[in-house]
């Protein structure tokens, strides 16, 4: 799936750009369809969507990947906070976060390009799923620039089928761990200025 055809600025004067969106939802029927249909609407296609559930069962967390500019992103993101069944929606583009994709890919296994083939495997950490006489399934994860990176160096040797989930992220945690709030220390008997004449 695509966007729009491809400005270098748009009317408000920003440049359209990939954005991750984190949305919590509640675990519903036609949730997702709701979500998506805002996107459509103004004329952008979803480019990826990710969708599982939390910690908690009732809950779900969407990750979406759609181009647009700053101002088309803002407006919709304010439209997902009015729907009833969204939780909570934070836009990841600009924020620390950790994101990976898993990507099975289905390689042609000559004879000659095998050793290589699993070599470009083992610097990618990908993972041989599938072995058949024609051909090698490879598991891999990552960002988008590795599994791109790994896509064309494979390519020679002759793709047959590529499955890509689709990106999850998730913001990443403080560099330090929060501090407990200490209980109030209660004077003791003898600290306490209105007692007077008590020992502890």
């Amino acid at each position: 799936m695509s966007g729009p055809p491809a400005r270098t600025m748009t009317a408000n004067g920003s440049e359209p750009r990939k954005h991750t969106i984190s949305v919590l939802v509640e675990n519903k029927f036609g949730v997702l369809s709701r979500v998506a249909g805002l996107f459509s609407a103004r004329g952008y296609n979803i480019e990826s969507l990710s969708v599982g559930e939390t910690l908690d069962p009732t809950v779900s967390r969407m990750t979406l990947v759609v181009s647009g500019d700053e101002f088309v992103i803002e407006q919709v993101t304010k439209q997902l906070h009015k729907l009833i069944d969204v939780i909570k929606v934070n836009d990841l583009t600009d924020e620390s976060h950790v994101e990976r994709e898993l990507m099975l890919i289905r390689v042609n296994a000559e004879p000659q390009h095998r050793e290589e083939i699993l070599r470009t495997a083992d610097i990618f950490r990908a993972k041989v799923v599938d072995v058949t006489q024609v051909s090698f399934v490879l598991e891999a994860t990552g960002d988008e620039g590795k599994l791109e990176a790994l896509i064309e160096l494979l390519r020679p040797m002759g793709i047959q089928e590529i499955v890509r989930t689709g990106k999850v992220a998730i913001a990443r945690g403080p560099k330090t761990r929060p501090r407990k709030a200490e209980p109030a220390k209660r004077p003791r008997v003898s600290e306490d200025p209105r007692v007077v004449g008590f020992a502890d």
